[in-house]
């Protein structure tokens, strides 16, 4: 019993009197999975087994699974390593990538990428599942390996677990999914809000460029619609300017922009970079009403584009391509008219697709055909859409920080697994009891 006690000193934090540290490899069987070795197609034809992979779980949201893209036959089992796991085994991803988990619905089997927990007297399978969710970096800090992470069953198996007692478990259980089932809501009503104003956006930049929304105006000058023309970049532009190929540095004499600093349309001074090279200082340093475009990126961020207003003195990375418009434009009426849905076509159409990420080149960019007037008419666009979207866009970044709800349900997590949800009752029977338990059951 002393032995499956984690010391105190190697207790990774303090938990109330009734719990108990302990192993995950003391409290439950960890099975891995396996691949048949030869004849593959044959041992999925007609199977009924479920085979569960890591990429079967890419993206899963549910806690239970009971199908994976593949199922196995009995034959494929005796071909392999892998083996049935019952209804209420608890599967975790145990490289490429470590941390995916999910509950067996029904009895199933998996491949090699996973570590598989078998039902247990000392826990419910949602208290573990909850707890490995929560556990990412404690599980990696136990893997090792060159090419990618793999966690052994051995090492696994040592695995620190604060274990609570079993109602205790089931309160925990209950308020996090009540907990997560509120912030699911309101996350559901911020996307829907994001929505509402991406289409709002995307309808205003159309009568922008369409000429739409300066008709009175022009009406007033005599300037008919003919004036307008459609032209591609390169015929209004001197240059398309890679930015610095250089690392960045934590500290320096000068900002530099990065990717993620190109945000709506503007620059976010959050999470900057410097530089101190005067050679790339003299070479890429930004002007006020410089327009930056993203040219690698991922496949829906690739081609984000934000205008320069000088706030602080900065240099662009080489991510970023710095577009040299001639006097025809206006900075501000580029920037809206390279993130028009006509223009995020013509990148989706445009760009090169490489492993989770996508490339437009400045040979590609400088084809991009845009609506061009007179610049008297683009300064009234721009002060238009200023107007327009001004209100929305104070909304918009109020409602912008939806990846704080992931991190509302870690801290709900670390709560959880700290005894600080106010669920615990000190009176109860201490786990040791369970722990002792689920020991006499091994032996």
């Amino acid at each position: 019993m002393e032995q499956a006690l984690v010391p105190e000193a190697e207790q990774p934090y303090k938990v109330p009197e009734n719990w108990v540290w302990t192993r995950l490899g003391n409290i439950t069987s960890v099975i891995g999975g396996g691949t048949p070795s030869s004849r593959v197609n044959e041992y999925y034809e007609n199977g009924s087994i479920p085979w569960i992979s890591p990429v079967d779980l890419s993206g899963y949201t549910n806690i239970y699974i009971s199908h994976g893209k593949k199922n196995i036959t009995e034959l494929g089992l005796k071909k392999s390593s892998a083996r049935i796991m019952p209804s209420g085994t608890v599967l975790l991803s145990s490289r490429a990538p470590i941390g995916y988990v999910a509950i067996a619905e029904n009895v199933l089997s998996t491949n090699q990428g996973f570590k598989n927990f078998l039902p247990s007297v000392a826990y419910l399978p949602k208290y573990l599942y909850f707890y490995l969710k929560y556990s990412k970096l404690l599980l990696e800090s136990y893997a090792s390996g060159t090419t990618f992470l793999e966690l052994s069953a051995s090492k696994v198996s040592l695995v620190e677990i604060p274990l609570s007692p079993l109602v205790e478990q089931q309160r925990i259980v209950d308020c996090i999914e009540s907990l997560f089932a509120k912030l699911d809501k309101a996350k559901e009503l911020v996307q829907n809000a994001l929505d509402s104003f991406a289409n709002r956006k995307a309808a205003i930049l159309h009568q922008a460029f369409s000429g739409e929304l300066t008709a009175n105006w022009r009406r007033e000058h005599g300037i008919g619609i003919d004036s307008w023309e459609e032209k591609p970049l390169a015929e209004m532009c001197d240059s398309f300017q890679y930015g610095t190929s250089k690392k960045s540095e934590k500290n320096g004499n000068i900002v530099v922009i990065r990717m993620g600093n190109l945000q709506d349309g503007e620059i976010d001074w959050n999470n900057l970079a410097y530089t101190t090279s005067e050679e790339d200082i003299a070479k890429y340093l930004l002007k006020s009403g410089d327009v930056l475009f993203n040219r690698t990126n991922s496949p829906v961020l690739v081609g984000k584009t934000s205008i320069y207003r000088g706030e602080h003195p900065a240099i662009f990375a080489g991510y970023l391509i710095r577009i040299n418009y001639k006097n025809c434009l206006i900075g501000e009426y580029l920037n809206y008219a390279l993130n028009t849905q006509k223009s995020r076509e013509y990148y989706n159409q445009v760009k090169s697709d490489g492993v989770n990420q996508s490339n437009i080149n400045a040979k590609k960019l400088s084809k991009l055909i845009i609506p061009v007037c007179s610049v008297q008419e683009q300064q009234e666009i721009v002060r238009i859409l200023v107007d327009l979207l001004g209100a929305d866009q104070k909304a918009h970044a109020m409602i912008n920080n939806i990846a704080k709800f992931d991190l509302m349900k870690k801290s709900i997590l670390a709560q959880a697994f700290r005894g600080a949800l106010d669920t615990n009752n000190p009176s109860e029977e201490n786990a040791k009891k369970l722990l002792k338990k689920v020991l006499q059951e091994k032996l």
